[in-house]
C-alpha cells in the first residue's frame, strides 16, 4: 500500500513514521508513506498558502492554487484516492478503514487555519473524513491516526493476524478484557476460565465479555450486531438488573 501526505508541516511525520508498527512496516517494504510539503507548489517568494477570507471574518483560508497544482502533480502517474481530513467529513470508523485499506494508493490532504478554499474540495477531493466531532489545528494528527489504522490492515504488519481479527469493532463489538501475569493484582484475580485450558469456554467468555463491554460503554453499536437469542436474553437480564 502507498500513502502520500500533503501538508505544510512535513516535519511532524518523521518520528511517527519511524516508530513502532508503522516504522517496521515501512522498513519491511509492506507500507510506503511519502510526505510532501505543500509549499513546494507555491509560486511567490514568500511561499504563501493562505489569504484572508472573502466576506470577512476571523482567521485565514488556505488558497486553492497550491493544492490544485500539488494534487495534479502527485496524481499525474497514478490515480490515488484523495482524502481530505476535515471536521466536516464523514466520521471514520472500522468499516471505513477497511474500505480504504482495500485501495492500493491514497493521497491524504491535511488542511490548516480556518480551512481550505471550497474549490479544492470540489475539484481535487474524492472523500472527506473526520476522526471525531471536535476541532484540531490541522489534518496532520488525523492523517497519522488513519495511517496507523490502515497499517494494521496490511498483511504482515501485525505479527499475529489473530490480533487484528480480535480488535475492537471488527465484529461490531468492543474488545473483551485482557489479562496477563501476575495472576493476582491487589486482590483482583484473573478470571478462572482463562486459566482452565478449555479453549471453547474461553471463547464463550470472551464473546460474552465483549458483548457486556459494548452494552455498558457503546450500546449504540449493538444495533448493527447479529445476536443469538441467548445473547439477547443476557442483555435483557443486564438491563433488568441495572434498572435500564
Amino acid at each position: 500500500m502507498r500513502v502520500q501526505v500533503l501538508t505544510i508541516f512535513p516535519e511532524l511525520f518523521a518520528p511517527f513514521l519511524a516508530t513502532s508498527l508503522v516504522g517496521r512496516a515501512i522498513e519491511k517494504g509492506l507500507l510506503e508513506v511519502a510526505v510532501h510539503d505543500l509549499r513546494e507548489w507555491t509560486e511567490d517568494r514568500h511561499r504563501s498558502v493562505d489569504d484572508e477570507p472573502y466576506g470577512g471574518g476571523g482567521g485565514m483560508v488556505m488558497t486553492a492554487p497550491p493544492w490544485l497544482r500539488a494534487v495534479g502533480a502527485l496524481a499525474a502517474e497514478r490515480a490515488p484516492w484523495r482524502v481530505l481530513l476535515s471536521p466536516q467529513g464523514k466520521r471514520l470508523d472500522e468499516e471505513g478503514v477497511r474500505r480504504l485499506a482495500a485501495r492500493d494508493d491514497l493521497l491524504l490532504l491535511c488542511g490548516r487555519y480556518e480551512g481550505i478554499d471550497e474549490r479544492v474540495r470540489l475539484l481535487a477531493v474524492d472523500e472527506e473524513l473526520s476522526i471525531g466531532d471536535y476541532v484540531l489545528s490541522g489534518g496532520e494528527l488525523p492523517a497519522m491516526v488513519l495511517i496507523e489504522a490502515l497499517s494494521r490492515q496490511v498483511p504482515g504488519v501485525v505479527g499475529r493476524e489473530e490480533s487484528v481479527e480480535r480488535d475492537s469493532f471488527r465484529a461490531g463489538l468492543l474488545d473483551h478484557p485482557h489479562y496477563t501475569r501476575p495472576p493476582e493484582v491487589e486482590g483482583l484475580a484473573v478470571p478462572p476460565v482463562l486459566l482452565s485450558g478449555d479453549h471453547a469456554a474461553i471463547e464463550r467468555w470472551r464473546r460474552r465479555e465483549a458483548l457486556r463491554a459494548t452494552w455498558e460503554k457503546r450500546p449504540d453499536l449493538l444495533a448493527g450486531v447479529e445476536l443469538t437469542p441467548e445473547e439477547r436474553r443476557e442483555i435483557e437480564r443486564w438491563e433488568w438488573e441495572g434498572g435500564r
